[in-house]
């Protein structure tokens, strides 16, 4: 073969392999995917003055179940639910069985309802290592909680261990739940804080204003980027109730796991929810059902503040129950409070 020829034949083979480069790099679907993990999501301060005590906002105002309530800037809206001393739920009272104080100043009722509505539902699961042998009861307990929902209400599932993920997106297919449950596994720390954290803010993007976290969880925090302090400050500006089942240990060997009762507690009753502590795994499912049952039978208060200044300032909020004779002794779980508007 001539020089000439040979030379030819370089150029050519120079040429296909220059092609087939830029072919593979068009058909190459991760070239622009980075997989570096993002920042953890700040949550703002939202100065609405809507208060989404125990998770729910004014029923009546839905008239629609995808219907997006606003509410009037000067309407302070106190969902909540009661028990009876033996922790039974409370339902049938009337507007009159209530008295309501801002900041201990008598508030006039001007709305009031029961009436259901669907909600958005955030589910934070504990995946760590010490989950393992409970694994199989708290996730039949999920299936029994979603399953008892409003059919039109949507979820999604925050799974955590060392880091928390979204692993089922917003559906209100208790199948999509399900079939994602059954491929996890437990193993590693407990990032609980981060978590939960995560979980209040993706319910910004809800598409009910009605908004709700179920943590099930066993222990506490040992593996979190966030604080306490950053966590309780995110939960009272959220429009969120958070209910928890913390299946804790009789004799819990570390601090951390000593310290989670206390943790799941102050967050649930910052918002107007509660911790089901369950001892017996056999129970899980049982208490599933029960808050299921609580998220139906609210009760919603509104009413316009006396004090009508935007000073962004927190205001506490207790409700006064006066119930019907022959009742005992009830109890009222509210959320404690909102800030007001800055502007």
């Amino acid at each position: 073969m001539g020089l000439e020829a040979k030379t030819i034949g370089r150029w050519l083979l120079v040429l296909f392999l220059a092609a087939g480069l830029r072919l593979a790099a068009q058909e190459n679907p991760l070239g622009d995917v980075h997989t570096a993990e993002p920042p953890a999501p700040r949550a703002p301060k939202d100065t609405r003055p809507v208060i989404e005590g125990t998770d729910n906002i004014v029923r009546s105002a839905a008239s629609s179940p995808a219907s997006n309530i606003r509410v009037d800037v000067n309407l302070v809206l106190v969902p909540m639910t009661v028990t009876d001393p033996l922790n039974r739920l409370v339902t049938g009272l009337e507007r009159t069985n209530f008295a309501i104080f801002d900041n201990n100043q008598p508030q006039t009722i001007k709305t009031f309802a029961t009436q259901d509505a669907p909600l958005s539902i955030g589910i934070v699961f504990d995946l760590s290592g010490s989950m393992d042998s409970k694994f199989l009861r708290a996730r039949k307990a999920l299936s029994e909680f979603l399953r008892t929902c409003n059919p039109q209400d949507e979820f999604f599932v925050v799974g955590f261990n060392d880091r928390p993920a979204v692993i089922v997106d917003y559906t209100s297919e208790v199948d999509d739940v399900e079939a994602r449950m059954v491929m996890l596994k437990t193993q590693n720390r407990t990032a609980l804080i981060d978590a939960v954290y995560l979980g209040v803010s993706k319910l910004k993007t809800s598409k009910y204003q009605r908004k709700a976290l179920l943590v099930i969880s066993d222990g506490g925090d040992n593996r979190s980027r966030y604080t306490d302090g950053e966590l309780q400050r995110a939960v009272r500006e959220s429009e969120v109730q958070i209910y928890s089942i913390g299946i804790f240990d009789m004799f819990a060997p570390t601090t951390e796991e000593r310290e989670g009762p206390e943790l799941l507690r102050s967050i649930s009753e910052a918002t107007g929810g509660r911790v089901f502590p369950v001892v017996d795994l056999q129970d899980l499912s049982d208490v599933a059902q029960k808050i299921s049952q609580e998220l139906r039978n609210e009760y919603v208060i509104g009413y316009s503040p006396t004090d009508n200044r935007r000073d962004g300032q927190w205001r506490k909020v207790k409700v006064r129950l006066m119930p019907p004779p022959g009742l005992p002794s009830l109890t009222v779980h509210n959320r404690e409070g909102y800030y007001a508007p800055s502007q």
